[in-house]
């Protein structure tokens, strides 16, 4: 079932204002990316939108902080630890600045190294706010970091054995998945939920296109391994499956008792990392989609909007703050989480405090994620980075609803207390707020 509120796809542009002199390639882009001349969207190579101009995603040079550190990692500038597979990641997640706390072991062969990765060999995930990182033992490392506009860049590279050095490559591959119908044509994050067989192939799909926080718990985990105490009975995780003729079965599987904790960095597939990780795909996509859509109508009229372009920047700034606001977010059942304590301690690292002490970061974990429910991604490069008229979008929209004086009836699930705290916040920690905000 869709996720309320969010109509989370490609829309709404006009080509009439866009200038002449690019009218080839105008036409081939608006047709391409929104899907006017299906003759020729079906005619084009894959990915072919995100190539044309303003985007030229494989043209340009990505500024994410992995290809930033690629020279120093291949020359060995960065020093990492090859004595063994493990004490490699480790090595390479503290380079990165992703916290080993974070990891995720997924069973289901939902990835590109599908078949090494089993029930008793799961994949491992890490994240920071916009780094990704993959391992699956006996395999080779994947990561994807976030360009400011581009949105997710791929990376791919064996483990070095000792005295060896790192040659990464840009992974292609991953786009199949990443920048599919699922993430609306645009490089993002992808989650999957699946009830795996019992060599890790997937039996039935849930959630499909959904990706967020408001996704119900029922439909969530499929596929994945899920430690750590809480209250929500209803996932998916920790289950297999079998096809017979009286259909499908569903099976528990205890995390651990397939493999050995001790062959990976932590010994946790905690639920807190998990939950997070959903909230961060769901920001991620949404901003990558509406940057390219707001991209290509500033490409198209420069500063001349038709009502219709100024709707369609509009329509995905409603959907953005939204999210942002926390706005359908699947309540915690009875319970809440408690969360590893070393992730949780990582989390905090680099939680911005206004002067009140507050942040965005500060965990609630009983009937929600977090006290203040605006989002601490706000910080991030790709929200940072979207185009002006779409970004001032949002900070109207976000001043209404936080406005306590003349509540919005949108955003009547906050409370005043919480509305004053948040808008405190942002004033306090984000640079770049309009004047008199």
């Amino acid at each position: 079932m869709p996720i309320k509120g969010d109509k989370h796809r490609f829309g709404r542009v006009s080509a009439m204002n866009w200038p002449k002199k690019n009218s080839v390639t105008a036409i081939l882009a608006i047709a391409l990316l929104f899907g006017i001349a299906g003759g020729i969207r079906a005619a084009m190579p894959a990915f072919q939108q995100i190539d044309l101009p303003p985007h030229s995603y494989r043209d340009r040079t990505p500024t994410d902080a992995f290809t930033r550190l690629t020279a120093d990692l291949e020359s060995g500038r960065i020093p990492l630890n090859s004595s063994s597979e493990k004490a490699f990641v480790t090595s390479l997640l503290n380079a990165l600045g992703v916290p080993v706390s974070s990891q995720m072991l997924v069973f289901s062969t939902t990835s590109l190294q599908l078949r090494l990765i089993t029930p008793a060999n799961p994949r491992a995930l890490y994240f920071s706010e916009e780094m990704y990182v993959g391992y699956v033992p006996g395999g080779r490392i994947e990561i994807e970091a976030l360009d400011p506009e581009l949105g997710g860049i791929f990376h791919i590279f064996d483990i070095p054995a000792p005295g060896e050095k790192i040659r990464v490559e840009r992974s292609e591959r991953c786009m199949n998945c990443h920048a599919s119908a699922e993430n609306q044509r645009v490089p993002g994050l992808l989650l999957k939920s699946v009830i795996p067989g019992p060599r890790g192939g997937s039996l039935t799909a849930f959630r499909l296109d959904q990706i967020g926080h408001g996704v119900p718990f029922a439909q969530r985990l499929g596929g994945w391994y899920v430690t750590g105490t809480h209250g929500i009975a209803d996932h998916l995780g920790n289950t297999f499956g079998d096809l017979s003729p009286r259909g499908l079965t569903k099976h528990p599987i205890e995390p651990g008792r397939l493999f050995e904790f001790a062959k990976y960095p932590a010994p946790t597939s905690d639920i807190l990392p998990e939950l997070l990780l959903e909230h961060q795909a769901g920001f991620i996509n949404r901003v990558v989609e509406a940057s390219y859509r707001a991209r290509t109508i500033g490409f198209a009229s420069g500063e001349n909007l038709t009502s219709e372009q100024s709707s369609e920047l509009d329509e995905q700034a409603r959907i953005l703050t939204r999210y942002v606001l926390f706005a359908d977010e699947a309540p915690l059942t009875a319970g809440g989480v408690e969360g590893d304590a070393n992730f949780k301690s990582d989390f905090l690292q680099n939680r911005r405090k206004s002067t009140a002490g507050f942040s965005l970061k500060d965990f609630d974990l009983r009937t929600r994620l977090f006290r203040h429910r605006c989002s601490y991604m706000i910080y991030t490069a790709p929200f940072q980075k979207l185009p002006a008229p779409l970004k001032q979008r949002i900070f109207t929209r976000l001043a209404i609803a936080l406005d306590t004086a003349k509540p919005a009836p949108e955003f009547a699930y906050l409370p005043p207390a919480e509305k004053h705290s948040i808008a405190e916040i942002l004033r306090e920690t984000l640079p770049d707020l309009p004047p008199g905000w």
